[in-house]
């Protein structure tokens, strides 16, 4: 557990709108956390290496992952994470507008920890933001 520590959060999404959404319901939320955010899969891969601009980032305890991403795909981003003995104990939470069951079994099949379909409404949107953050961020136990 973080002790009141600010558990740290990597964001990775593409679109404007939901990293609004994201970050403003995440800041308000009850427990402390730091929030990184970037907007493609290959700055993913690079944050999490601690590579170029991303030498001094803190090591994530979360990950938010979208799967639509422009130049590196999410799939790829959680299988770079799964399959590294450094990374792979993050929990990955991938956050995508497809409710396919293809899209949902292959992120699945990679080890996602949770997958979670973005609602059309804004107030389920809100719920399901709330929802991370009442239980990845506050009740489950981050490395």
């Amino acid at each position: 557990m973080n002790l009141g520590r600010p558990v740290e959060v990597l964001l990775v999404e593409d679109n404007p709108s939901d990293i609004y959404l994201i970050t403003s319901v995440l800041g308000i939320g009850s427990s402390p956390k730091h929030l990184s955010t970037v907007e493609d899969g290959e700055s993913a891969i690079e944050f999490l290496e601690r590579k170029g601009k991303y030498r001094s980032v803190p090591v994530p305890q979360l990950i938010l992952l979208d799967l639509r991403l422009p130049k590196v795909d999410g799939h790829e981003v959680l299988a770079y994470v799964k399959s590294s003995p450094r990374l792979r104990r993050i929990p990955v939470v991938v956050l995508s507008s497809s409710g396919q069951e293809s899209d949902v079994n292959g992120a699945y099949d990679l080890r996602a920890n949770c997958y979670m379909t973005k609602p059309i409404d804004l107030d389920d949107y809100f719920d399901m933001v709330r929802q991370i953050d009442d239980y990845w961020l506050t009740q489950v136990g981050l490395c």
